[in-house]
């Protein structure tokens, strides 16, 4: 799983993708916490929430859309389903290297608590709850993305595919099983609700286990 872990994290960066990624991401955190941030009493809570909301749309498709469906479309696809290493390991380890792409976007967002300190001292630990909550939710979105990633070749076709995926329920109130949003209300407050972490991560483990049953069954194909 190491392995893995260590070729994609390193792919994200000799790539565009880990670039485009942080570089969106600071463009509307930057944007939002012009918008806002001053608006809600320098509060970082109203901030991650706000990027939650709009920012995970335009950047999970972008972290998320290469993860197999290059893979299919290089002819690498062969080489990973035959290796010694499991589906499993394979799975976790493009997982575990697209969540540290997200951790490193949150360190970079520590910049605007520096600046809020300027003005007046946000609540630490609001805002690391705050940012706990991100880290889950963009997880359970990567999650998604990766399982839509697994069923198609073409990147594009994934990451539009996990934007209407993220989208919809938000927007149209149906699926609200599926809406991530309803998860995260109480995180920017600097409340841990142990329902909302149960239901991020039983939404994160669902779209895992659909992505190892597609690809064990192309595995098995193969």
């Amino acid at each position: 799983m190491f392995a893995v872990y260590k070729k994609e994290l390193k792919s994200y960066f000799l790539s565009p993708i880990g670039y485009i990624a942080i570089g969106v991401f600071l463009f509307l955190f930057s944007l939002i916490f012009l918008l806002t941030t001053f608006s809600y009493s320098y509060d970082m809570g109203n901030l991650y929430y706000f990027t939650v909301s709009y920012g995970l749309l335009i950047i999970t498709p972008i972290i998320s859309m290469r993860m197999f469906a290059e893979e299919r479309k290089n002819g690498t696809e062969q080489l990973l389903l035959t290796s010694p290493r499991s589906i499993t390991a394979v799975i976790f380890g493009k997982f575990l290297a697209a969540t540290t792409l997200i951790l490193i976007i949150l360190v970079f967002s520590l910049i605007y608590y520096a600046i809020l300190c300027f003005f007046k001292a946000p609540n630490l630990v609001t805002t690391l709850i705050a940012m706990l909550g991100f880290l889950l939710v963009a997880m359970a979105a990567i999650s998604a993305g990766m399982f839509i990633s697994s069923i198609t070749e073409n990147q594009i076709i994934a990451a539009v595919l996990t934007f209407v995926l993220l989208f919809i329920p938000e927007l149209t109130g149906m699926f609200s099983a599926l809406n991530l949003m309803n998860c995260y209300q109480k995180f920017p407050a600097g409340i841990i609700s142990l329902t909302e972490v149960i239901s991020l991560l039983a939404y994160m483990i669902m779209f895992i286990l659909f992505t190892i049953i597609i690809m064990q069954r192309r595995k098995s194909v193969k």
